[in-house]
């Protein structure tokens, strides 16, 4: 009887195996991505990080506290004072809708969540569904094995890390999910021409529109696709459903977030998407008239309508730009074509430091060897050329200029160079750990006994057979491959290392709470901007306005609960040069500006004791030059320069940087303060000079507080009328009067036992 081999239905089969290696995997990489972004947490602790992020917890615990209808009308009086700001309309709601959405699902289960722990690992969960998005974008592109590679990558890279730690609260963290996601869908919707995937891409688009600024890439990125593959001769039914479905319902959806409105259909930013609509349908219209024509006529009309539609588009465009119904291009996307525009035109937006020209080593940094394997990847792409091929072909293009002109696109380049490294990683193992021992036939097995009988050649050796040539080429190619897969996965190991010293090292530290490390490895910790903000809050009255620069606005009103008159917004440029002209004046300038704001305290960040080098006086030329864009007669650049064109803070400084406001509130008393024997007193660590006015006296303002490490430093704008007070004579003059006149005993007593009046109290006597 035949044996009948029992199997075990239960046990999965190769399929089964194949879906629980990809869950292990995903799931390992969602851990990995999650875990490394601790690093401030433990280090430090559960805490907000940077600036913007501050700002959006902010507006989150308004919005869960008082509902999202409430906070969609929500007027911030604290922020742009006298202006103010309505928060719902110049937002981008997604992520504290997100964050909201998360503490309320978590509070119907009953699970008490405080909303800032939410806000705090945010980032850090969404970071595990951008790896599964990478995965399903690049299986889509490639292959199943591909994904994986990709999706390992960007759960650990640094160039995502950065913008995703726990405590960065910020855009980005779901952006690049959406942005991902999106892409995926997209490309899932060509390949199948279906309106169910068209209408999935045209609601991600909507979630991504909530999120980030950054859709703006999108609806380029996806017409500009269209075209190429119009351009090649690609035009299907399949392209026609999936674009117009997504251009339709996506433009419609994209309007309804109130920060954006009819932006997609009155700005030049969102023309490309609407030009090419109008060409596909135009091809449309021609493939339908193709069936009814021969193709000798066909092609001359063909081309004829490609050209005519075009011009028409762009005419339109043209004139509609020309008589204000659609807004031109706006600074900051001007300054991705020119790098020299915002320098010279719009000066806030080059001060930013992560509007930045990107350097090499900022690239290795971020992306280590994948920067190297990312070009393999692009071009096995382009040699085997699909139609989803090509939009990743796009997106790596465009990525990398724009990663080039600024160092805050790298964040976009990042998912693009994790899915082709992953498709070359892909590539290289298919080829290396490929098996290939050859099966050998019985024509082989003739010839191998026709060998036999000629062992020996023309000149008498022993001759090899040729299975054993076989045997020994096998041997060396299999060393070769050992070799190199173990080359390959060293260089995934220091990748590995190099990754997770990036982000414990250069991305996970709170901007806000510092650390020094001393030279036995003791780790210090410089908490003094919550100590001023603390400070502000306890000690100040509620109504108090603080004049900073406004990379602290948003801190200021988060945690100090206190009004600022410009915040990271930046919004009004001009309301910004004022401040900027207030701290570029010399003081008695500055306090008929302060006057005219009602400022009640100034605040500033000085690095001069701890050698912190992104305090205000490094960054005191871009005040200059956005006062001097406002306000030319009065502020000019060139006055704070020295004869040979330097900047200095020593004695060799220019006059006018050495009495203005700026200087004179962060060197204020610091001429006194000797740091150590070795040093002259006023030694500025930041700048390694010792500064040139070391006897700096304040008329209009009085030192409030200075910080531990004088990092921060509040100042108290006096009133008007301190000034009108008659000034009482000196203790010595007052004697001398004293003793020249004859005062009775009985009136001396009167005088000195004249109660102390309190304002709003009524005096005590002895009765009382």
């Amino acid at each position: 009887m035949p044996k009948h081999v029992s199997r075990n239905d239960s046990s999965p089969g190769p399929l089964g195996v194949k879906s629980l290696v990809i869950f292990t995997v995903l799931l390992l990489a969602w851990m990995a991505g999650f875990l490394s972004r601790l690093f401030a947490v433990i280090r430090f602790e559960s805490i907000i990080h940077e600036f913007d992020p501050w700002f959006n917890y902010r507006s989150t615990a308004h919005m869960v506290q008082h509902g999202f209808y409430n906070f969609l009308n929500w007027f911030d009086e604290r922020a742009w004072y006298p202006l103010g700001r309505i928060v719902g309309g110049t937002v981008y709601p997604g992520l504290m809708v997100t964050s909201g959405s998360i503490h309320y699902v978590l509070s119907l289960l009953n699970i008490p969540v405080h909303i800032r722990d939410i806000c705090v690992f945010l980032a850090p969960i969404f970071s595990g569904l951008t790896a599964i998005s990478t995965y399903l974008l690049t299986k889509e592109i490639w292959s199943t094995g591909a994904g994986l590679f990709a999706a390992c990558f960007i759960a650990v890279v640094p160039g995502y890390i950065s913008r995703s730690v726990a405590g960065s609260y910020d855009n980005e963290g779901i952006a690049i999910f959406a942005l991902m996601f999106t892409f995926y869908l997209w490309v899932k919707s060509v390949k199948t021409g279906s309106l169910f995937w068209s209408c999935l891409t045209s609601l991600s688009y909507f979630y991504m529109v909530s999120a980030w600024g950054g859709y703006v890439y999108i609806i380029n990125l996806i017409p500009l696709h269209v075209l190429v593959l119009l351009i090649m001769g690609r035009f299907s039914s399949r392209l026609y459903t999936a674009y117009s479905s997504f251009f339709i319902l996506g433009l419609v959806c994209s309007m309804q977030i109130p920060f954006v409105g009819f932006q997609p259909i009155r700005t030049s930013e969102h023309m490309a998407a609407a030009g090419v609509f109008v060409l596909i349908n135009a091809v449309a219209v021609l493939q339908h008239i193709q069936s009814r024509m021969s193709k000798s006529d066909f092609r001359s009309v063909f081309y004829a309508a490609c050209a005519i539609a075009a011009g028409v588009v762009f005419l339109a465009v043209v004139l509609l730009t020309y008589f204000g119904f659609i807004a031109p291009w706006s600074g900051r996307f001007y300054s991705l074509w020119d790098t020299g525009y915002a320098k010279i035109h719009i000066p806030i937006i080059a001060s930013v430091s992560e509007h930045q020209p990107t350097t090499w080593f900022s690239f290795f940094f971020d992306l280590h060897i994948l920067i190297a394997t990312f070009p393999a990847g692009l071009w096995y792409c382009i040699k085997h050329v699909t139609d989803e091929r090509v939009f990743i072909v796009l997106f790596a293009v465009s990525a990398v200029y724009f990663a080039g002109v600024m160092v805050r696109l790298m964040l976009t380049l990042t998912p693009v160079v994790c899915v082709l490294s992953g498709v070359a990683f892909s590539k290289l193992f298919e080829v290396y750990l490929k098996d290939e021992a050859p099966q050998r036939s019985n024509l082989e097995s003739s010839e191998d006994e026709e060998e036999r009988t000629n062992k020996y050649d023309k000149a008498g050796k022993l001759r090899k057979m040729k299975h054993e040539q076989t045997a020994n080429s096998e041997s060396l190619g299999s060393n070769i491959r050992t070799l190199v897969i173990l080359a390959v996965l060293m260089m995934l190991m220091m990748f590995t290392v190099h990754c997770t010293w990036v982000t414990s090292n250069a991305y996970s530290s709170p901007s806000i709470v510092l650390a020094s490390y001393g030279q036995d490895g003791s780790r210090q910790i410089l908490d003094d901007f919550r100590e001023a903000y603390y400070w502000l809050s306890q000690n100040t009255p509620e109504q108090a306005r603080v004049m900073s620069w406004w990379d602290y606005g948003y801190q200021i009103a988060g945690m100090a609960n206190r009004t600022t008159l410009v915040d990271n917004n930046t919004w009004n440029n001009s309301h910004i040069a004022l401040v900027g002209k207030a701290m570029s004046s010399n003081e008695s300038a500055a306090y008929e500006i302060m006057t005219a704001l009602d400022v009640d305290y100034v605040l500033v960040i000085f690095g001069g004791v701890i050698g912190y080098s992104g305090d205000d006086i490094n960054k005191f030329l871009w005040m200059v030059r956005i006062a001097e864009g406002e306000h030319p007669k009065d502020i000019r650049e060139s006055d704070y320069f020295t004869e040979r064109g330097e900047f200095r803070v020593d004695s060799e400084g220019s006059p006018t940087l050495l009495n203005c406001l700026m200087y004179k509130l962060s060197y204020y008393r610091f001429g006194e303060l000797k740091l150590d024997f070795r040093s002259a007193a006023g030694f500025d660590r930041t700048r390694n000079a010792v500064i040139g006015n070391k006897d700096i006296s304040l008329t209009y303002l009085d030192e409030a507080y200075t910080t531990e490490h004088w990092l921060v430093r509040i100042y108290r704008v006096k009133k008007p009328d301190e000034f009108n007070r008659p000034q009482l004579p000196s203790l010595a003059k007052k004697r001398k009067i004293k003793s020249s006149k004859k005062i009775n005993r009985k009136k001396r007593g009167a005088i000195r036992n004249r109660p102390v009046v309190v304002k709003g109290q009524r005096p005590k006597t002895k009765a009382t």
